[in-house]
């Protein structure tokens, strides 16, 4: 999936992987061996056979970075099968790539319209929606998402659900987003977007002991990140664990001496747990 709402993690919440936008929304036609198929129907499976290679091509040029390619082929895509959603959602994520957000919208907006049952194109179009600053519309469509109950990946939807309200519900949603997390991390423990955001989450509601506790979770699961470790070296920080706060701070300017985490930590206290 594209979207990815902790880009400091290198995580992919929405359908940039490609994995499940290739062929996870067709409806597969069990072919009848007496051919007792009318033509129309034998036409209408051709193009949309046509449409998903097509797709595929333009899912491989956009992984080389070949973008004109890949648009061309997508619109082709479209041109044979109109109403393929893997097209709509591909050609979408292609737009939002190259900054076109107003026919990214059109086109996420088609694929759920298309397929309104599908956890992805819900999720899609919500997390388009929450990066356009549309959050309460947003949750409406994350809402239909969790309501799919073949969706594959759950885990990661909660956790989008979440992150929308805790980045931009101005502090008034913490609960509701506390409630998303706890979701993901029944479905998937080790969740690390869910891990980090609810030690955030926990942060912000002022219960550092619990904070803690996710944020080594968060850390056990092995990936450095300087965000995780400013907020870890925060959160010891109000326990008044001082020793505690300067091993995250020293782990930070070492690890991480040129990122945003280190610059901002320095220029408050340089040198400073």
């Amino acid at each position: 999936m594209l979207r990815s709402t902790l880009q400091t993690f290198g995580m992919v919440a929405a359908c940039i992987a490609f994995a499940s936008c290739s062929s996870n929304n067709k409806i597969v036609k069990y072919r009848q061996a007496d051919n007792s198929q009318s033509p129309n129907e034998s036409k209408a499976e051709k193009r949309q056979d046509a449409a998903q290679v097509r797709v595929e091509l333009g899912q491989q040029y956009m992984q080389q970075g070949k973008l004109e390619l890949a648009l061309e082929n997508l619109q082709k895509a479209l041109q044979y099968d109109a109403n393929y959603v893997n097209a709509h959602t591909v050609i979408a994520v292609l737009y939002e790539r190259i900054g076109n957000t107003v026919e990214a919208g059109k086109h996420y907006k088609r694929a759920v319209e298309l397929a309104p049952k599908s956890g992805d194109t819900n999720n899609n179009y919500g997390q388009f929606l929450c990066a356009g600053g549309n959050y309460d519309e947003a949750q409406k469509y994350y809402a239909q998402a969790m309501r799919d109950p073949f969706y594959k990946t759950p885990a990661v939807l909660y956790a989008n659900a979440g992150v929308c309200l805790v980045d931009h519900g101005g502090g008034q949603r913490l609960d509701e987003a506390q409630t998303d997390f706890r979701r993901a991390l029944e479905v998937e423990p080790r969740n690390a977007l869910a891990l980090y955001y609810m030690a955030k989450l926990l942060y912000l509601k002022d219960d550092f002991f619990h904070a803690r506790a996710f944020v080594q979770r968060f850390e056990a699961l092995g990936h450095p990140d300087p965000a995780a470790l400013l907020l870890a070296r925060n959160i010891e920080v109000k326990l008044g664990h001082a020793d505690a706060a300067r091993g995250y701070a020293e782990r930070l300017r070492k690890d991480f001496p040129d990122s945003e985490q280190t610059h901002s930590l320095d220029a408050v206290a340089p040198q400073s747990p």
